[in-house]
């Protein structure tokens, strides 16, 4: 059985998380010492005075420095990961987990990425909600239908009972309502943007120009993609790939199944 270390995505986000580890550990500290990004990182992590870790600009970096400073800590600890993962944005962490990129690379990359998100969806009223007991074609034509009203899309494919769905408001409401008339139920999500949606394009866009140049490396440990569902193993268009990945729907269940069958635990 190998060990592998799978990463939250956005949404598990709280006011004080990591403090107690910043005082502890110097690997933990390290990581947010050493990322630049336009707040003060810290402060809004470990205490929220302003009540904004759930505003997506700022979830994203939060997130990710915690992930990378956890990483940080176990490794020193030798607890070292033999695959990695991650839900939606916690691809970034198990990226940097892999050695694609380094810990001040992960959260710069994500404090422009969150930035970005927020802003190609700032004047259009949109969310997204958690679906349960519904299958994927009951919900494709759920969706298909309240596309009437706005763009609605599945965006994450969580397990076999329990998918997302993303988009404006109203056209989300309409999901939900025909969606709850075939035995479903909608949860409304605590992120602040439609992800994984096609209302994320011009974040896409954006984001690619951005990162264009940037220098990747290739993973050390394999690595598992929710784009894909499965192994990645073609890092020669990383900017691609990640731009693709932020409006691409979360094929996690699949993804967890092809670790499983891996030698992962389930």
């Amino acid at each position: 059985m190998k060990l592998g270390f799978l990463y939250a995505g956005q949404g598990s986000q709280h006011a004080g998380m990591g403090a107690d580890l910043y005082e502890a550990f110097s690997a933990f500290r390290a990581v947010y010492d050493h990322a630049e990004v336009d707040f003060d990182l810290k402060k809004v992590t470990f205490e929220d005075p302003d009540g904004i870790i759930n505003q997506t600009r700022y979830t994203q970096p939060c997130m990710v420095a915690f992930a990378a400073g956890m990483t940080a800590v176990l490794r020193e600890k030798g607890i070292i990961p033999e695959v990695a993962a991650g839900l939606s944005l916690g691809e970034y962490s198990a990226l940097q987990a892999a050695g694609v990129f380094d810990s001040k690379t992960a959260v710069e990359l994500v404090a422009f990425r969150g930035k970005a998100m927020a802003q190609a969806v700032q004047d259009r009223p949109c969310g997204m909600a958690a679906v349960l007991m519904l299958g994927r074609e009951q919900l494709a034509e759920c969706c298909r239908q309240a596309g009437e009203a706005g763009v609605v899309e599945i965006a994450n494919y969580n397990c076999p009972t329990q998918t997302a769905i993303a988009g404006e408001s109203a056209a989300a409401a309409k999901a939900a309502e025909l969606l709850s008339s075939k035995g479903g139920r909608a949860i409304k999500l605590n992120v602040s943007a439609a992800f994984h949606s096609a209302l994320m394009q011009p974040a896409a866009d954006e984001f690619y120009e951005a990162i264009k140049d940037v220098a990747f490396g290739k993973p050390s440990i394999p690595f598992y993609s929710n784009t894909l569902g499965k192994q990645m193993e073609d890092f020669s268009d990383m900017p691609g790939y990640l731009a693709r990945h932020l409006k691409s729907p979360v094929y996690f269940v699949d993804e967890l199944n092809a670790l499983q069958a891996a030698g992962a635990p389930a």
